[in-house]
């Protein structure tokens, strides 16, 4: 019998974004516990929605910072952008 697996919380919010050619506010969503994220090789998996071209950037550039709502700031390893799309998705470190 396969496994179930637990689903974790979204924990949404708005936050900074920063990558070379770019600092705003975008939304995010996170799924898991931002303060759980131990320095480490564990990560978390969240998206970010901004504009199209910024969300195109962000993907392009590969890597970024997001400073979320409580101030913590986490490295960013975008993971995938759909062409015309308002989101990028992205695994989260500290």
């Amino acid at each position: 019998m396969a496994h179930a697996r637990k689903k974790l919380p979204a924990f949404p919010g708005m936050g900074d974004l920063k990558f070379r050619g770019f600092r705003g506010q975008v939304e995010y969503e996170i799924l898991g516990d931002p303060a759980s994220l131990r320095p480490g090789p564990t990560r978390l998996r969240g998206s970010i929605c901004a504009t199209p071209e910024v969300a195109e950037a962000a993907f392009r550039e590969g890597e970024g910072e997001l400073t979320l709502e409580s101030g913590t700031t986490f490295r960013l390893q975008m993971l995938g952008h759909s062409a015309g799309s308002d989101v990028a998705y992205f695994e989260m470190r500290i």
